[in-house]
């Protein structure tokens, strides 16, 4: 019965993280909140998948430029009184402290459901903040919400994470923004991940 029971919620949780209406609805709310606070881009897999990639995904990944400890307790209340909430259990104060200003993420999940989740983290070094300065809304998506440059994506998907599904998310990118591509501006990405990631 138990692993009956695992079955039906895998396919469950594989049919709602694949399912662009969930995705969409969970990163817009999430980011119409936090604007109001600090620049932020959406970065990684779920750029591809807004540009028409059909591919499901886990978590939306999300960097935000430095906020203070009071910034970051009010963007919290916030997004606490919208329904989210964080897989972490700790307190703001500890979230702030223990992982944002240690470089690692906090992970938000809305109405108590684990996926999809918000994977958000703070800039951490000039190729994060590079992103940031340089980010674009793109119509395609159909989104309202900033993404790394088309040329930073493809950079990162092809020099670091290198997945087979990266890499095909970095064709698709190249392929449907080809009129954005920029080999220069990659090997500008690239040679920054290098530097700072590599």
């Amino acid at each position: 019965m138990t692993k009956l029971l695992f079955i039906i919620f895998a396919i469950y949780i594989s049919n709602m993280i694949a399912d662009r209406s969930i995705l969409d609805n969970f990163v817009i709310k999430f980011c119409s909140i936090l604007e109001k606070y600090v620049k932020y881009v959406v970065v990684s897999g779920f750029f591809a998948i807004a540009s028409g990639r059909t591919r499901g995904t886990e978590d939306v990944d999300l960097i935000a430029e430095k906020l203070t400890l009071k910034q970051y307790l009010q963007l919290h209340e916030e997004l606490k009184n919208a329904g989210f909430s964080t897989i972490q259990p700790e307190m703001p104060e500890e979230l702030y402290n223990d992982y944002l200003k240690q470089n690692l993420s906090v992970r938000y999940i809305h109405n108590n459901e684990f996926l999809p989740n918000m994977e958000f983290k703070l800039a951490k070094d000039k190729l994060d903040e590079i992103q940031i300065g340089n980010r674009q809304k793109y119509d395609l998506t159909g989104l309202d919400i900033w993404f790394s440059p088309v040329n930073a994506c493809v950079a990162f998907k092809e020099e670091l994470l290198k997945s087979k599904k990266d890499l095909e998310d970095a064709e698709h990118i190249r392929l449907v923004y080809s009129d954005s591509i920029n080999e220069q501006e990659i090997k500008k990405y690239k040679d920054l991940i290098r530097r700072y990631r590599l």
